[in-house]
């Protein structure tokens, strides 16, 4: 029974309009958006965002390198998670309102890991009754080395690289979409101040993620992305129609259920015109999203 319901699930995500993976191909032609929006009701597909977009371009607005090796050490709860009951929904930005910063874009780079790993750290800092600032994206492309800049890179190196080197704020070396030298002193304005994390730490599933983003803040979370998500403006995303492009990186800020659907809430890095002003739900399970995301605590 479960292997008929198996191939139901794959004969249904690959019906619909042909998929196309070229360079030069459309991302998600009309016939897709008609297609997602008449097979399911949990979301709703548009080309708000997306309109002509080709997978060359696409393909640059998700470069997280998916990769999760053993060596990442996983938060070790002990037996906290034995007593742990996440509520029902929890959202960042009604339980700290002044610290969950807002939605930014990366731009033509592929940047989605340094954004959601300095963006989550900017929050918890505030959180954590830190300082309430905005640190750089542009320090991670340019000086972790061990990632690939525009080119993509590993989340958990970009939280190794802020606990061991620190990073700085985006007033000092701000945004400019591209890769460049690692600099000695500010390029914007101010002086280079380095702000720490204090812990680099992996969590594989949605009891230690809950437990993580309720007591400490944001997370940065991973997950594939097929081509019907360039067209998601609202609901609970589940793919429907599409391939892969790539895996991307987002900063994870809470959860909500929507009838009997658990999904997790997201700040993506595309801009205010993406999804929901920039935000994004994703179901529970869906496309790896909960099964390797990054945080670590802040140096107050």
């Amino acid at each position: 029974m479960k292997a008929i319901l198996f191939v139901a699930l794959i004969l249904y995500v690959n019906a619909g309009p042909s998929i196309n993976l070229a360079d030069h191909a459309e991302v998600v032609p009309q016939e897709a958006i008609d297609y997602i929006n008449s097979v399911q009701n949990s979301w709703v597909a548009s080309k708000q965002w997306v309109g002509s977009m080709t997978m060359k371009n696409a393909r640059v607005f998700a470069s997280s390198i998916f990769k999760l090796d053993t060596d990442y050490p996983e938060k070790n709860w002990g037996s906290l998670l034995d007593y742990f009951t996440a509520p029902s929904s929890f959202d960042s930005r009604t339980q700290w309102p002044n610290c969950i910063h807002p939605i930014r874009d990366q731009g033509q780079c592929g940047s989605c890991w340094a954004f959601a790993a300095s963006e989550a750290l900017s929050d918890r800092l505030c959180i954590a009754k830190g300082p309430n600032v905005v640190l750089s994206p542009q320090w991670l492309v340019n000086c972790e080395t061990n990632n690939k800049g525009c080119g993509g890179g590993n989340s958990y190196l970009a939280w190794n690289y802020m606990m061991v080197n620190g990073t700085v704020l985006d007033s000092c070396v701000p945004y400019t979409a591209e890769d460049g030298n690692c600099p000695t002193s500010c390029t914007g304005t101010g002086t280079l101040t380095k702000y720490y994390a204090t812990s680099a730490n992996i969590f594989t599933n949605p009891t230690s993620i809950q437990a993580e983003i309720l007591t400490n803040g944001p997370v940065e979370a991973n997950f594939m992305v097929y081509q019907d998500f360039y067209s998601y403006i609202s609901g609970v995303y589940v793919h429907t129609w599409g391939g892969e492009v790539r895996a991307h990186s987002v900063k994870m800020i809470g959860w909500g259920i929507s009838g009997l659907q658990k999904y997790w809430i997201c700040a993506n890095s595309w801009g205010t015109s993406f999804g929901m002003q920039g935000y994004f739900q994703i179901a529970f399970s869906q496309c790896g999203i909960d099964t390797y995301c990054v945080a670590g605590n802040p140096k107050v």
